[in-house]
């Protein structure tokens, strides 16, 4: 099968000037509900990319997300994520982009394009055969990410992408390819749209499968996030009156006492 990059695809859709709103929202509406769908072809392939990434993360290794444009942006708010929600270090998932922090807010010209940075941005977290680097690319093609791969394959480092190419250059060069095809976008080439959502949803159950194997969800709540809001400390008392079933004040005591709700439960269990 030849690379056919379908993200470029012109849109079924013309005229979108000319439509409504109500129909420009429907009709993209109608694009987004085909995502979940075409996620759930690649279940197999993100099963096995989750299996390997806890593996290594239980043998003291860490994962970073790898990308440019939206593509990096999606994969630093991922992992920006994991510490205040399941407690974990700042180190343990790392989000890395193409042109460094300055291109979460701007785009850097030509930062995608470089064959070296990559390579260079991971030696500066000392990267190890321990890790697992995941290359974000809808295209596939984004020589920052592919060149990054490369490099990571040639000193036994585990591999994984997302992309939404069928034989793009990343997925033939990835250990444990995500290939979601979501085909032409609404409006054509506009790849934040559906590929940047099946991107984010993916990155949701890579994140959140991984750290429900790794021992961070007790029954279904969060119980080792960080107690750093108002909201939270609400959340966690509740989760003690639910789980301990003691009051409210008297959780909000406990909570108090030991910061976190993990540590609650474990010392009211020992007691």
């Amino acid at each position: 099968m030849d690379f056919i990059k379908t993200t470029e695809q012109d849109s079924k859709y013309n005229n979108l000037e000319q439509m409504s709103t109500s129909d420009l929202l429907n009709n993209i509406n109608n694009e987004d509900k085909t995502v979940p769908l075409a996620i759930e072809k690649a279940i197999p392939q993100i099963e096995q990319l989750v299996d390997i990434t806890v593996e290594k993360l239980k043998n003291g290794g860490r994962l970073f997300y790898m990308g440019a444009g939206t593509s990096g942006r999606l994969g630093i708010v991922d992992a920006s994520e994991c510490p205040p929600t399941f407690g974990v270090s700042h180190e343990l998932v790392i989000g890395l982009i193409a042109g460094g922090d300055s291109a979460i807010r701007k785009a850097v010209e030509f930062a995608e394009d470089s064959k070296e940075q990559g390579w260079k941005d991971l030696q500066e977290y000392n990267i190890s055969k321990n890790d697992v680097v995941i290359g974000i690319a809808a295209s596939g093609t984004t020589p920052y990410v592919i060149n990054t791969l490369k490099k990571c394959n040639d000193h036994n480092i585990t591999t994984g992408c997302i992309t939404c190419n069928k034989k793009s250059p990343l997925e033939l060069t990835a250990q444990f390819p995500i290939t979601v095809v979501v085909g032409p976008e609404f409006v054509t080439g506009s790849s934040r749209m559906k590929a940047g959502t099946a991107q984010k949803l993916v990155l949701n159950m890579i994140s959140t499968s991984t750290m429900i194997k790794l021992g961070k969800v007790k029954g279904n709540k969060m119980v080792d996030m960080q107690l750093s809001n108002n909201k939270l400390v609400d959340r966690g008392e509740k989760m003690l009156v639910s789980e301990l079933n003691i009051d409210k004040s008297k959780a909000k005591e406990l909570l108090k006492k030991y910061g976190s709700v993990r540590e609650v439960i474990k010392t009211f269990n020992n007691d």
